[in-house]
Formats: structure tokens, sequence, C-alpha cells
């Protein structure tokens, strides 16, 4: 008997937990930006989070990724395609450059959400810590 793919359809709990997952990872990054006031905050950082684990769970659910694995990696090319375009919009708000950190913030959740859809979850919360400590901490050394 062979062992299921990692690609393989999960059953309702575990994709309540992807996804309960990638919202709390968005969660942690997304309060520290609105903390700061940063125009990209709390709910823009869950929402690309929690967007980009629907995103890599549509192919594994339909069963696609256990059918051919690079639809799962065309499917994560297609997030950051399209979180580019939102970072891009929060730099190039006005005349100069500005939101760099914002922007970066945003592709960072969108990961953190990838990898938890991907059931990537010690991979996930371990990147939403060190994204918090990079936001908090290291700000007050620059």
């Amino acid at each position: 008997m062979s062992e299921p793919s990692a690609f393989a359809p999960v059953n309702e709990l575990t994709l309540v937990a992807r996804l309960s997952l990638a919202l709390f990872a968005g969660a942690v990054v997304g309060a520290e930006r609105e903390a700061k006031n940063k125009s990209a905050g709390l709910r823009t950082h869950i929402l690309v989070s929690f967007g980009a684990a629907v995103f890599v769970l549509i192919p594994i659910q339909l069963g696609a990724a256990q059918q051919n694995p690079d639809i799962l990696g065309r499917a994560i090319s297609g997030i950051i395609g399209g979180v580019s375009f939102i970072g891009a919009g929060t730099i190039l708000r006005s005349s100069r450059v500005h939101g760099l950190t914002s922007a970066a913030a945003i592709w960072v959740s969108s990961g953190l959400g990838t990898a938890m859809g991907c059931g990537l979850w010690l991979l996930g919360l371990t990147g939403a810590l060190v994204a918090l400590i990079v936001l908090r901490i290291l700000a007050k050394l620059e």
C-alpha cells in the first residue's frame, strides 16, 4: 500500500485548521503594522494570507495537485505575481518611493498563507514569529 500524497485533498477539519492558521499568521504581521498606523494593516495582511491559503487549497482539494504537482507551483507563482501588484501599489502611492517595509510585509503574509495552505504549519508559524521580530525588534535598531 502506498503512502498518501502530500498534495492529496484534506478533510474538512484539516481544511479549517489550515485556513485558521493562515488567518492567524496574517493577523500577527498585520497587528504589528496596524499598531504603527500603516495603511496596510490588520485586515490587509489577514486577507492576503487567507487568500494565498485559499488559492493553494483549491488545486489540493480538487485533487489536481496530486495528479500534477506542477499545478500547485503555478498557483504559488500566481500568488507571487498578484501580491507583487499589491506591493507595487503600496510603494507607489505618491511620486516618491515610500512603503517598502509595508510591501515586504504583504509579500511575507502571502508566503505565510501559502505555507499554511500547503499544510506547512511549522514553517508558517515560525515565519510569522520571525516577521514579527524583524518588524518589532529590528525597527528599534534602525
